[in-house]
């Protein structure tokens, strides 16, 4: 196992509270810097606040059938989605087509 962090448990909260706030814009690097530490510590902070946030439910805690069933639900509600999406989309390019005619 690793040594003790030298930071408190505060100042690494911050810090990836700091590096989610400017995410997409920094790097772990430059943000690292400014704040005197290594892009490294940074980096692994910042993934193991990610690995405590995961939601309930999809640590792997739960059954395999229980996951079968919520995976089977999802499928099935994307399923009638896209088949509303298509009725839609084909509506609506009848719709232009109407239009398209009215026009010239």
């Amino acid at each position: 196992m690793g040594r003790k962090s030298p930071y408190p448990e505060e100042f690494r909260k911050d810090a990836v509270a700091l590096y989610r706030a400017v995410a997409g814009r920094r790097t772990y690097a430059a943000v690292a810097a400014d704040l005197g530490i290594t892009a490294e510590s940074l980096r692994t902070w910042v993934r193991k606040a990610e690995a405590q946030s995961v939601p309930e439910g999809r640590d792997g805690s739960g059954s395999a059938a229980e996951e079968l069933a919520r995976l089977r639900a999802e499928n099935a509600r994307l399923l009638k989605a896209e088949q509303e999406w298509r009725l839609e989309r084909e509506i609506l390019r009848r719709a232009a087509a109407c239009f398209a005619r009215e026009v010239k």
